[in-house]
């Protein structure tokens, strides 16, 4: 009876060892300040990530690794007795790399305009990083009046692949990957 009390008490060891340190790494990255509002004839869209940024990550970009923050928006058109209909679909990057020569960090935010970003302060370069601001989504009179749409919003840490050799030494990166729970903001135009 005793040998049995200590297989389970191994099982349950090694259970704790394998399940336990995935929930101390868990990321608590979220959106937040969801906003929608018009502008003349669009329809604006903004919002901030909260928590993106690990120390393990701080690290990683200050020795030179790029980093992209993907957010993935889309607009629908709810209907009561069927599927929704999708009316806009958006995947946005944003982009940070480190020089260490120059001390300045460049972002690119491709959904902005192609021109990067260079600035010298790190709690700048979050800012940027982590904020969608003014993102145009639909015009105006393609939404139908009195209409109930859905805005979904989702973030995620994306994923770049090192050289093979560079995997030992970084084995930390896979700590990095994160993604947001879907937001839904509801509205009716």
């Amino acid at each position: 009876m005793s040998t049995l009390i200590k297989h389970k008490s191994w099982i349950l060891l090694l259970l704790l060892l394998i399940f336990i340190p995935g929930t101390s790494f868990a990321q608590v990255a979220k959106l937040s300040n969801i906003a929608i509002t018009r502008q003349k004839d669009q329809l604006l869209f903004k919002m901030n990530l909260d928590g993106a940024f690990t120390e393990d990550m701080k690290k990683a970009i200050a020795s030179g690794i790029t980093t992209s923050f993907t957010f993935n928006i889309n607009l629908y058109k709810v209907n009561s007795l069927w599927f929704s209909d999708k009316i806009s679909e958006m995947v946005l990057t944003n982009t940070i790399k480190y020089d260490n020569l120059k001390n300045v960090y460049t972002i690119t935010r491709f959904w902005k305009n192609s021109e990067p970003v260079t600035i010298e302060s790190f709690k700048g370069a979050q800012e940027l990083m982590t904020q969608i601001d003014g993102l145009q989504l639909v015009q105006l009179d393609s939404l139908e009046k009195n209409a109930h749409y859905r805005i979904e919003a989702k973030a995620e840490v994306s994923k770049f692949t090192l050289p093979f050799y560079l995997h030992y030494i970084f084995a930390f990166v896979s700590l990095w990957d994160f993604e947001t729970d879907w937001y839904l903001i509801d509205f009716v135009y």
